[in-house]
Order: structure tokens, then C-alpha cells, then sequence
């Protein structure tokens, strides 16, 4: 069983989801897919949770609370939100590995480190034996992110992370529990209630004001 794991370095929430991916089942392949979250939200007209003050507090506790329940070593890095682009690229240019996935997420939310720094970035470069910082504007490099995000896009990817199998979206690290039991035995997804789900009418649609010129 193919699953698309669809995620941005600058979600604490990927990172959690990332720390129970060894909680799969052995059948079932995981494809990494790094996308760019801004252009994501900007495509469906939404604000990320850190662009509100009172829901980023929220969140970010939350997400430390949450790693805390898990067992999961996990820090804020030293600023939030910040640019993921040379962090997702470089797992590109070293080859979308579970090992180049890890070690991006294992230096920003285990070790605390700023992977919008140049210096740290060519550290990781390094490690994962790709020749440089100059291999990240590749433009090779820079095209695979651009359509991995389009493509996420078409699937209907909404957030970070997601996982894809087939048609149907998983979302947010506290999904994991659902992609599991679909994992397991997608029938009951699958019943006349699920179904009726992609019929149901909307009955009120908010007012949305005008943005300001």
C-alpha cells in the first residue's frame, strides 16, 4: 500500500506525525513529499494559525503538550514561523530519504536550530552528503518543490501533514489513529453514512468582507 506523506518542515504538527510513521504496518510504503505550506493557504484563501495571535500561542502549546503525551523529544525552534524553503529543498536535493526527512525535522524541533540560518543549512547539506548550499537553487531542485505543491494542491491538500492513499486525505498529525484503522480495513469508510457525507448540502454560507484595497 502506497501512502503519500505530504508535509513542510515548518509544521511542529509534521514532526509529530513523522515521530509515528513507525507505527505503520510493514506493507505499507511511505512516499515523501515535501511541499511549500504558504502556497498552500494562499491557494485556498486561508491564514495560517500563526498569523493569529491568541490560536499561534495555542498552537504551539499545544504542540509541545501534545509531543509531551507522545514521549516525544520536541522543542520550538529559535524563531516561528520562519522560511522552510533551503530546509525543504535540501531534503529534495538529498533525495526525499526518510533519513534526510528526519534529519531536517530532528535539527528544528528536536534540537532547536534556525534551518533559515545558511550556516546550519550547510551543516545538514553536509551530513547528508549533498555538495553544498549551490545544490539547493538547482533548478531541478527548486521545480520538484514548486510541483509537489501544485500536485498536492490537485489532490485537494488543504494542511500540513496529510497523508494521501489513493483519494482520501488524512490530515493533521491526530488523523494517525484513522489512517490506521483505514490502513487496516478501509470498508468502513466506506459505509452508507461516510458516503453520504460527499452529498450533504451546505446550509448557511458565512459572509466573508471585502479585502481592503
Amino acid at each position: 500500500m502506497k501512502i503519500s506523506w505530504i508535509f513542510d518542515v515548518i509544521s511542529p504538527f509534521a514532526y509529530l506525525s513523522l515521530k509515528q510513521l513507525a507505527q505503520l504496518p510493514p506493507q505499507a510504503e511511505v512516499e515523501f513529499v515535501p511541499v511549500l505550506l504558504a502556497a498552500i493557504l494562499d491557494h485556498h484563501g486561508q491564514l495560517g494559525p500563526a498569523e493569529m495571535p491568541t490560536k499561534r500561542r495555542f498552537t504551539y502549546r499545544f504542540a509541545l503538550w501534545r509531543g509531551r503525551k507522545l514521549g516525544i523529544n520536541m522543542q520550538m525552534p529559535p524563531t516561528h514561523p520562519f522560511n522552510p524553503l533551503a530546509a525543504d529543498r535540501l531534503i529534495i536535493a538529498a533525495g526525499c530519504s526518510r533519513r534526510a526527512v528526519e534529519t531536517v525535522f530532528d535539527a528544528v524541533f528536536r534540537d532547536g536550530l534556525d534551518v533559515a540560518d545558511t550556516q546550519v543549512i550547510e551543516r545538514l547539506a553536509l551530513e547528508l552528503g549533498v555538495s553544498g548550499p549551490g545544490a539547493l537553487n538547482d533548478p531541478t531542485v527548486k521545480q520538484r518543490l514548486r510541483d509537489n505543491t501544485q500536485w498536492a494542491i490537485a489532490q485537494g491538500v488543504f494542511g500540513v501533514p496529510t497523508f494521501l492513499i489513493g483519494k482520501e486525505l488524512f490530515w493533521g498529525h491526530d488523523s494517525f489513529g484513522m489512517l490506521l484503522d483505514y490502513v487496516h480495513d478501509p470498508r468502513p469508510f466506506d459505509d452508507d453514512r461516510m458516503q453520504a457525507i460527499d452529498s450533504l448540502p451546505v446550509g448557511v454560507q458565512r459572509m466573508r468582507a471585502p479585502k481592503p484595497r
